[in-house]
């Protein structure tokens, strides 16, 4: 048979190509299909969510703007007022400052003489059981009035309140024993005392049954110039020792100083029969 001759002017027939070359033709097309059509479904979906992120970006900028404004302009207006009232306040603390640092002080820290001191120890003392001196304090000074006393020791009235308090506790207590409960010196005085029937009573501690008995001591062993117990006081005035104790009570004087001082004696019975 006869191969038909072929030249550039022949058109091309299905028969002419080879069976496999037109298989193979339509595979690559096939393939070429299925890889273009995802692609344009992705670029699809990603056009529409764009669009659909501007138009909510625009609907926040335009429509919720009017509702943000006013609370932006209440901050807005809010920081300047705080500002001003931080510089309101750190001017009033200024001005306090200045005026407490050129104030001068109105008077000096009250000391207190001997006679006050021992009043002003008896009566903080006698107003309570539990009252002690504090261990810190130092007996061969004078101590912190601010520590015995219920008032302002600074204020222009403290030398006054010390008068008051004075009259006060002797007033109160006139007669006052520091004593020790197991001394047969201390039980002696208890006993001129105890026969009195004082009105009002004798006010006694016994300084060896107390927390403050190492402080309490000394101290009010250098307020009535003495290194001895008992300490008797009347009218808040050291008596003096025992020898001089027994020679006031024998002659009758200390009854005498007792009632000087604002107690009576044989008070208490009398008391005791009205009641």
């Amino acid at each position: 048979m006869p191969v038909p001759r072929i030249t550039s002017r022949t058109p091309l027939r299905d028969s002419i190509l080879p069976a496999h070359r037109h298989t193979a033709s339509l595979s690559y097309s096939s393939s070429l299909m299925a890889v273009l059509q995802p692609r344009k479904h992705r670029h699809r979906t990603t056009f529409i969510a764009l669009f659909a992120l501007f138009f909510l970006s625009l609907y926040l900028f335009v429509f919720q703007q009017s509702a943000l404004s006013p609370t932006l302009a209440l901050k807005r207006q809010e920081v300047p007022a705080a500002a001003a009232q931080m510089t309101l306040a750190l001017e009033s603390l200024r001005n306090h400052h200045d005026l407490h640092a050129h104030r001068k002080p109105t008077s000096h820290p009250l000391q207190l003489a001997p006679d006050q001191e021992i009043a002003a120890v008896s009566s903080f003392l006698a107003s309570l059981p539990q009252n002690v001196i504090p261990p810190f304090v130092d007996p061969a000074h004078p101590i912190d009035p601010q520590l015995v006393l219920d008032f302002d020791t600074r204020s222009p009235r403290a030398s006054d309140e010390v008068k008051q308090m004075i009259e006060d506790v002797w007033t109160r207590n006139p007669v006052f024993l520091y004593s020790k409960l197991y001394s047969p010196v201390s039980r002696e005085v208890k006993t001129m005392i105890a026969d009195l029937h004082l009105h009002p009573a004798p006010t006694i501690i016994d300084v060896d049954t107390r927390d403050d008995y190492e402080v309490l001591v000394p101290l009010v062993q250098r307020l009535a110039s003495t290194d001895e117990l008992p300490i008797l006081l009347i009218g808040g005035r050291y008596v003096g020792p025992i020898s001089a104790i027994r020679s006031l009570h024998q002659s009758g004087q200390l009854q005498q100083m007792i009632t000087d001082a604002g107690a009576v004696i044989d008070g208490a019975k009398k008391k005791h029969k009205r009641k």
